[in-house]
């Protein structure tokens, strides 16, 4: 007679913002690509909306609960009440906000508990409740790896996954769309260099303002927050209105790529930014700052081009070069894909994170179900 099925593992994904950005989509193609007999997700998110909404789709149970750096008891009770009636195996936190509540109900109900570090390095929050409550710290890159060896993190309590992108979604389409380049009155031969991320100021927009004047091109922000109208003031006092097109956030990503010649990613600081993987998978040359974990991505001279971050000159000469030059722009794009379909597939990603989970939740698990 042969043994009864298993019940798929239960996870709490804990998730901190519930906006448009890199973490967001990271866990909603974690959920989607996961197969539904291995795990299954409830979430936790601070606000409804968009984002909810497209959890729900995907077959999660959602939960809106307030999340703080200092959270109500009120959260904390209503989060483990959750857990215990739910029969959830796991929490899995994103951000630190996140990482505060998902640590005190791990704590009091005996779960334990995952927290993906999205950013380059720990925050003082995040170590603190790591320090306080045993919690398994998941970084995306080499670079924060070691610093959280540096900052007395056991080995035992740490991993290395990194982010991957779905490379059948995000691949090269000949002929290229036109929705984007339409929508800024831009022809098909007219060069353009992107942007693709949240308008603030880790993600350095002013740095890609200043490049643009040095370019003879077109270039696009694709993406919000709270920096555009200061960047709109910005690009208008340097007479760039005409040729620096704000575009917005946009569904449509994966043919919005297909319409650029270059992408810029002008950040401060970074980990594995998704971004720059989904521009790569879709034969995209790039030209980035050297920060963080982007280095383990692009392959300088290769796949694109690194600079230091703040340093226009040596973006923008980077940029100029690929511009006049198409069979360099379509080799370096052509390797970029293929890097990131070696190293940074989603599939890989998904399967790693998939085997921590069930490691992390033990051989015995809670026998409790919804």
């Amino acid at each position: 007679m042969s043994p009864p099925s298993r019940a798929p593992l239960h996870v709490l994904e804990v998730i901190g913002n519930a906006i448009v950005g890199g973490m967001e989509s990271w866990v909603e193609r974690f959920i989607e690509r996961t197969l539904p007999g291995r795990i299954r997700f409830t979430a936790l998110c601070p606000a409804d909306g968009a984002y909810a909404r497209r959890l729900r789709e995907l077959g999660v149970d959602v939960h809106i609960l307030p999340m703080a750096d200092d959270p109500a008891w009120s959260s904390v009770q209503t989060a483990a009440a959750l857990v215990q009636a739910g029969g959830v195996d796991l929490l899995h936190a994103h951000l630190p906000r996140a990482h505060v509540l998902a640590g005190l109900v791990g704590r009091l109900t005996g779960r334990p508990v995952l927290a993906t570090i999205h950013g380059r390095q720990l925050t003082g929050l995040d170590l603190e409740v790591h320090r306080a409550t045993g919690s398994h710290l998941s970084v995306v890159c080499r670079a924060s790896f070691h610093g959280a060896l540096g900052l007395g993190v056991s080995p035992a309590l740490l991993s290395c996954d990194p982010n991957g992108v779905d490379t059948e979604r995000f691949a090269p389409r000949r002929p290229a769309p036109t929705a984007l380049r339409d929508s800024c009155g831009l022809g098909v031969c007219e060069p353009l260099v992107g942007f693709v991320g949240r308008l603030s100021p880790e993600k350095g927009p002013e740095v890609f303002v200043r490049l643009l004047q040095r370019l003879p091109a077109h270039g696009v922000f694709i993406g919000d927050g709270p920096l555009r109208a200061a960047l709109q003031a910005a690009c208008d006092a340097a007479g760039l209105s005409g040729r620096l097109h704000f575009a917005g956030l946009r569904e449509d990503m994966a043919a919005v790529y297909n319409e650029l010649d270059i992408l810029v990613s002008t950040s401060h600081a970074e980990a594995l930014p998704l971004a720059l993987m989904e521009g790569m998978a879709s034969g995209l040359p790039v030209v980035a700052t050297r920060v963080g974990g982007v280095p383990e991505l692009v392959a300088h001279g290769e796949t694109g081009w690194l600079a230091g971050p703040g340093d226009v000159d040596e973006l923008a000469g980077r940029c100029a070069a690929l511009l006049a030059d198409a069979a360099l722009r379509r080799r370096m794009g052509e390797a970029g894909r293929r890097r990131v379909m070696a190293r940074f597939d989603l599939g890989a990603n998904v399967e790693a994170v998939g085997r921590l989970m069930e490691q992390l939740a033990g051989g015995e698990r809670v026998a409790l179900r919804a």
